[in-house]
């Protein structure tokens, strides 16, 4: 299976790059083909809702780093979105490259995928991700992708909150899977 992992996460070596290492190991341990794009490194612009891609064919205004993963997830069957929760959602560098999904609307929603979400946050509260998870499966149900499934890490602040837990398991067998 070719998957496309793209991260949100500002720290690369944070609590989400820890949990997205271990789906990665288990994704190559599987046999999977995976790549990686860690959005906050990226030089990726925000979409301007200029239908530009629309009037030119999917082509957007921007000349960036963005082109490097349509190009990926057009080919993927599975896409994981990985991101720290902030402020009870995805963080900024990751909506940015979603956002620019826009540009290839048609062709991707032609495009069945498996989509995962993988977060973690410093909140101990269980609703404290409701938003987050909402807008990942509005974002699966509008594409027509599965929402295949969640790792959702709370009271996980820094990468040894993570030290011993169930959600670095699961990030490996999801991976795998």
């Amino acid at each position: 299976m070719k998957i496309v992992m793209l991260t949100g996460s500002p720290h690369i070596q944070g609590t989400t790059a820890l949990l997205a290492d271990e789906f990665y190991a288990g994704a190559l341990e599987a046999g999977h083909e995976i790549v990686r794009f860690d959005t906050a490194q990226l030089k990726i612009e925000p979409c301007l809702g200029c239908d530009h891609c629309r009037i030119i064919s999917g082509s957007c205004v921007h000349e960036d780093d963005m082109n490097q993963i349509l190009d990926h997830l057009l080919e993927a069957e599975a896409l994981v979105l990985v991101t720290p929760l902030y402020y009870f959602g995805m963080t900024a560098q990751l909506k940015r490259a979603v956002d620019r999904f826009y540009a290839i609307n048609p062709a991707l929603l032609e495009a069945p995928k498996k989509v995962y979400l993988i977060s973690a946050g410093a909140d101990q509260d269980p609703w404290a991700m409701e938003a987050l998870v909402a807008h990942y499966r509005t974002i699966c149900r509008y594409l027509n992708w599965e929402a295949a499934g969640e790792i959702l890490a709370l009271g996980a602040g820094v990468p040894r909150d993570l030290e011993g837990s169930e959600a670095l398991v699961k990030a490996r067998r999801m991976g795998k899977a």
